[in-house]
């Protein structure tokens, strides 16, 4: 059985391969994923493919500079803390490894098969996998060993999205039909290389751009936070820890010790004894760096144990950080605490996760380098289905245009409020929505495919993942 420890060439070298399987996953996404923006202004021939891929990959690009951050931590929350930042400091490859093994192989699977899927879907599916190998790794009840709260917030998501797609692109359809009387707005791309009238065309080009860019700032964040995953296990002591928030720690002591009194009040669900014990290191570290010749005790419990790299000690303090960080979140989802203390949860909170949530301004372009050049290669498949197999007639600007409408104003507005969702299955669901809205309909067999594939993608990615991280953890 593989041995990972820190440092090791074993281990560094299994970290390089996580940091080259993000690069891929994210530009595999892109070319995954690039069909819902430029589906309709290649078969429409408003843009040749090759314009067409590249202004999408521009668009990507800036998608992901503009975007927060949000998004990539409500993924990296899914993870249980000790799976982010083992309490020996040992890289966590295993978890990298099942991860992006797993949702890159789901991804060109059903990319191979011309099915436009969610890479949202197979990202969040791997790490709900990893949360529950983590469990039963640890002999966990699941109920502690996943942040079933966390879950239920991104799956929400994910599954309503995709109504609002289908039902807002039906609507927004037929509005057009009611306000807009252009007969070019409504006729199928006619034979040969003629391009739409033009303001039909400029239009679609407007909606493909909007699309590229939402894509951009959700899908985008979603890299970075994996990324960010990697970066910390290659270089712990650059990046465990914000260089410019880590004057967060040592916290006051007066918030130390309302942090843990707060966890060791209020652990009536299901908190385990590693937030308390991480809430207590904390609480030492403060009082230490207040009185260093009173509070010998403490002194001790916050100083390096022989042996230890600076390194080392940051991945610790990363991990108590989301350690302390998950079990307030706890306390303040518990419906029998007082209000007055979860206000004081939230701001302890708020103290604490600009320590561990960020990413430097490099993670940010190689995230968004990988999307966007990924978005200039692999879309024929997709392009195809989405054109011509989800309808029972070929895809219209109108319909196009209102799919793609929709689908960049749900995207954007779920990006800014740190909700993961699927550009994929917004935009198909807008076509299918639209599809229905102008009353030409869908064919069955096709839509069944991909609500098939849609349906399997969670179960497939959780039991490949939570097996994967089982097997290369024992």
């Amino acid at each position: 059985m593989l041995h990972f420890t820190p440092d090791s060439p074993l281990s560094i070298a299994m970290l390089a391969l996580c940091g080259v399987l993000v690069c891929v996953f994210e530009f595999v996404n892109g070319f995954h994923d690039t069909a819902n923006a430029v589906a309709t202004v290649i078969y429409t021939r408003s843009l040749r493919p090759a314009v067409a891929v590249v202004l999408s990959g521009i668009m990507n690009f800036l998608g992901v500079l503009a975007g927060g951050l949000s998004v990539a931590y409500a993924l990296v929350e899914l993870l249980p803390p000790d799976a982010l930042s083992p309490p020996d400091g040992a890289p966590a490859v295993p978890m990298l490894l099942a991860m992006f093994g797993t949702a890159l192989t789901w991804n060109l699977f059903t990319w191979r098969a011309g099915i436009p899927n969610s890479s949202s879907h197979c990202v969040i599916g791997a790490i709900v996998g990893v949360a529950i190998g983590d469990s039963f790794l640890h002999g966990r009840h699941l109920g502690d060993g996943v942040d079933w709260q966390q879950v239920t917030k991104v799956l929400e998501a994910l599954a309503f999205s995709p109504v609002l797609g289908l039902v807002g692109a039906g609507l927004l359809y037929q509005v057009l039909r009611a306000v807009v009387k252009d007969s070019a707005l409504y006729q199928p791309p006619p034979e040969g290389d003629a391009p739409p009238s033009g303001w039909v065309r400029w239009l679609l080009v407007g909606t493909c751009s909007a699309v590229s860019f939402s894509h951009g700032s959700n899908d985008g964040q979603k890299s970075i936070g994996l990324i960010m995953l990697t970066v910390v296990g290659l270089w712990p002591a650059l990046y465990a820890l914000n260089p410019h928030e880590a004057h967060r720690l040592p916290l006051a002591p007066a918030h130390a010790v309302q942090m843990q009194q707060i966890l060791e009040q209020y652990d009536h669900d299901g908190l385990r004894a590693d937030a308390l014990a991480a809430a207590a290191r904390l609480r030492a570290q403060s009082e230490a760096a207040e009185n260093p010749v009173a509070s010998q005790a403490a002194q001790g419990a916050a100083a390096p144990q022989a042996g230890q790299t600076d390194a080392a000690l940051a991945v610790v303090q990363r991990g108590d950080v989301f350690q302390v960080v998950a079990g307030l979140k706890k306390v303040m989802h518990q419906a029998a605490v007082p209000a007055p203390v979860k206000a004081t949860a939230k701001a302890l909170q708020a103290e604490l996760k600009p320590v561990v949530e960020f990413a430097p301004w490099w993670v940010r372009l190689l995230s968004a380098a990988c999307l966007s050049l990924g978005t200039m290669i692999g879309y024929q498949r997709i392009v195809r289905t989405l054109g011509e197999k989800i309808g029972r007639t070929h895809l219209t600007p109108a319909q196009g245009a209102s799919a793609e409408l929709v689908g960049a104003g749900l995207i954007l507005t779920a990006g800014y409020t740190g909700l993961p969702v699927s550009t994929t299955h917004i935009v198909t669901a807008g076509i299918a929505g639209s599809m229905m809205g102008s009353g030409s309909g869908v064919q069955r067999g096709m839509v069944g495919r991909i609500v098939l594939a849609w349906l399997a993608t969670l179960p497939v990615t959780i039991i490949l993942a939570a097996v994967l991280f089982y097997v290369l953890s024992l």
